[in-house]
Parts: structure tokens; sequence; C-alpha cells
């Protein structure tokens, strides 16, 4: 005889209603729903009432969406890497490439940020000696 424990494990888990997947993930249903409009997430079917089901593993695709995301990756690159899932394969050289391609971008963005940074500061160490000005420049520091 099968204990109910066992027979748990046994039959497949039941559908949540979107108003639980948001709950359990943090991610609001509106944006449920917007992920599954651009094919991030699937519903497994609807209520009769009409509110949308999805099966258990929405939550891990849910919880790779926010982490790829605060890494800084698209909702493009993130939809290319699930597809790479989805047909059975590892999508880590992918995103390893992309990541690589973040981090040069932020080292460009570090590097224009210095040389404004140097521009302000230049800017700011002239400030009194320019304070006088006539009326033909807005403000001659700037300019």
């Amino acid at each position: 005889m099968l204990t109910q424990e066992v027979v748990n494990t046994l039959t497949p888990k039941q559908p949540k209603l979107i108003g639980i997947v948001a709950k359990e993930s943090g991610v609001p249903i509106k944006t449920i729903r917007y992920y599954e409009e651009l094919g991030l997430v699937k519903s497994s079917g609807r209520t009769e009432g009409g509110f949308r089901l999805f099966d258990a593993d929405v939550l891990t695709r849910l919880h790779f969406i926010k982490r790829a995301q605060s890494l800084g990756l698209s909702l493009a690159e993130i939809k290319e890497f699930l597809h790479v899932h989805d047909q059975g394969e590892l999508p880590c050289e992918h995103i390893k490439i992309q990541l690589e391609n973040r981090v040069k971008s932020i080292d460009e963005q570090i590097q224009q940020l210095l040389i404004l940074k140097q521009d302000l500061e230049a800017i700011l160490s002239d400030w009194s000696a320019k304070s006088e000005s006539d009326n033909s420049t807005i403000c001659p520091i700037i300019e």
C-alpha cells in the first residue's frame, strides 16, 4: 500500500493560479502577463473564470529572469537564453558571452564618467574666478 507522501510525489503538481505565482515569486501579476506576451513564460491553461494557470517550473523561470535582469541583461537576451534552454541545451556559453560584453560596456561607461567628473571638477575649480559676467552670456563658467 502506498502512503500519502508517496502518492503526492507520484501525482503531478497542480497548476498554480497567477496570483499565487506572483506572491511566491515576488513578480507582479501584470509583469507575469507581460512576460507571457513576450514568450518568456507560458501558462498551462486557464480556470473557468479565465485566470491563468502556471506549472511549478514557472517559478524557476521567473527567478532566472529576475536574476538575469539584475545583471543588466535585456528581456530579448533572456528570451534567447530561455529558448536555448527549452531546446534541451544549457545556455551558459551564450550567457557568458553576453556578460563579458556587459563588463566591457560598463568599463566604457566608467571611462566616460571619469572624463565627465574631471570636466566638472575643472569647472568647479574655476568657479570663483569667473563669477563676474556681462549680460551677453547665460553662465560664463559653463560656456
